[in-house]
């Protein structure tokens, strides 16, 4: 059985109540229930999104679905519903103060052209709070917290959404016989939709600065605003555009993540915590994701953390490894176990940490790099002979496996199959060279 079109979307016939006497928020509510009428929209279909102030009283009066959320907010949780449910029409209802307070998040909504309908219920003031300055609050005028009068340039809402790539924007007051018609049209485009309804706030805005109807108006002349639609784009929505994606990527190979399956043995009976320091350039996270690769592959548990500035290039790289026949519960590093230096800009950032080192702890350096203020064994890093000309390129991989054979925490072999198996193929052969340089 079809359920008949609601004669009004308004469950209480005492919401205009709720508003002071003459305030233009019951016109432009009872607008979008007109609007909802002729499009004859089932209620659950709809859902109207508010945020804090005057207009944020209306929601629980619609029988459509709603929700209420903070100030400046609206149009990020109607987004969200959107994209959960995109076969709803969502509706947002905002204040001028709400623009303000939450005005990233409406230029976003209209770059991205989201499709929902914002209509704002633009007053020149704070009402819910006492006629405080908004973002749209003419020059000159008295408000609560202008008591001279205003010196901020006001805000054009839909000026700002209009030259971020919204859809579909216009503007409008609540006294135009046409405004069901155009919330009508703002709802049925596909893309983002805003609505600049200028109204009057008889409370506070209007009595302190002799403002009605047709100052309003005048207004609007002085500030070269037209009325009525703006901009109507083709543009596709943002759920459009994603959707095309979604549908693309159906037809493409699934990624699959890497599995390194357990191919070894290791005889490591406690956990070993390596730092290995060096400069950017060096290749330092790459040799630390290849010791906890081998690890993994020998059936050991790890972790993994990288630290290096946010310049390109220049500056410290550290690869803190953690390696262990236990799952690893913590993966910072407190105190090393083993830290290997290779180059100065690493070394000075690790001093905190090789000053916690004890004398059962160890400390590997390559050349010049010695004489380290801590209590840790030192020992060079005595590279092979026959790999003077890999040092300075390649020396993390390098010392990546001085360590493997040094601390025998797993089979060598592990090191190069981890290369294999998470290397690049042109790289895989080139630290394949240097680690055979160890056998």
């Amino acid at each position: 059985m079809v359920e008949p079109v609601p004669d009004t979307y308004i469950t209480e016939e005492n919401l205009p109540y709720e508003f002071c006497p003459g305030c233009s928020h019951g016109k432009v509510l009872g607008a979008l229930s007109e609007s909802l009428k002729q499009q004859e929209l089932d209620p659950s279909e709809v859902v109207i999104v508010t945020d804090i102030g005057c207009v944020g009283l209306s929601d629980k009066y619609f029988i459509t679905h709603a929700f209420h959320g903070l100030h400046g907010r609206a149009i990020t949780y109607a987004s969200g519903i959107k994209m959960q449910n995109p076969d709803l029409n969502v509706v947002v209802l905002i204040g001028d103060g709400g623009c303000g307070i939450g005005g990233h998040h409406l230029l976003n909504a209209a770059r991205v052209n989201t499709d929902v309908t914002v209509l704002v219920f633009n007053n020149f003031n704070f009402g819910m709070t006492g006629g405080q300055q908004s973002v749209t609050t003419p020059l000159a005028s008295i408000t609560a917290t202008s008591s001279i009068g205003s010196i901020d340039a006001p805000m054009d809402i839909a000026g700002t959404a209009k030259v971020n790539g919204g859809g579909f924007i216009a503007r409008a007051t609540a006294f135009d016989k046409d405004l069901p018609g155009m919330i009508t049209k703002a709802m049925n485009h596909n893309g983002f939709s805003l609505i600049d309804i200028w109204e009057l706030c008889t409370a506070y805005f209007v009595p302190k600065n002799d403002f009605g109807r047709k100052e309003m108006m005048d207004y609007m002349g002085t500030l070269n605003m037209s009325s009525g639609i703006l901009q109507e784009t083709d543009r596709p929505s943002f759920q459009t555009s994603y959707n095309h994606i979604q549908e693309q990527t159906k037809s493409q190979k699934p990624m699959s993540g890497l599995v390194l399956e357990t191919k070894f043995s290791s005889e490591l009976d406690k956990p070993l915590r390596i730092v290995l320091a060096g400069a950017a350039g060096q290749k330092v996270i790459s040799a630390g994701n290849l010791l906890a690769s081998a690890a993994t592959l020998s059936g050991l548990w790890t972790s993994r953390r990288a630290d290096f500035p946010i310049t390109i290039q220049t500056g410290f790289s550290v690869a803190e490894i953690v390696i262990s026949p236990e799952p690893v519960l913590y993966s910072g590093i407190v105190k090393p176990d083993i830290a290997a230096l290779m180059a100065p800009e690493g070394k000075a950032k690790i001093t905190r940490l090789m000053n916690a080192m004890e004398e059962t702890d160890t400390i590997y350096y390559a050349k010049g790099l010695g004489d380290v203020d801590s209590k840790a064994k030192q020992l060079p890093l005595n590279f092979p002979d026959s790999t003077i000309k890999d040092v300075r390129k390649n020396i993390a991989v390098l010392t990546a496996g001085y360590l493997t054979r040094q601390l025998n925490m797993f089979p060598f072999e592990a090191l190069k199959e981890a290369v294999r198996q998470i290397q690049k193929p042109k790289i895989a052969e080139i630290n394949l060279g240097v680690l055979s340089h160890f056998e």
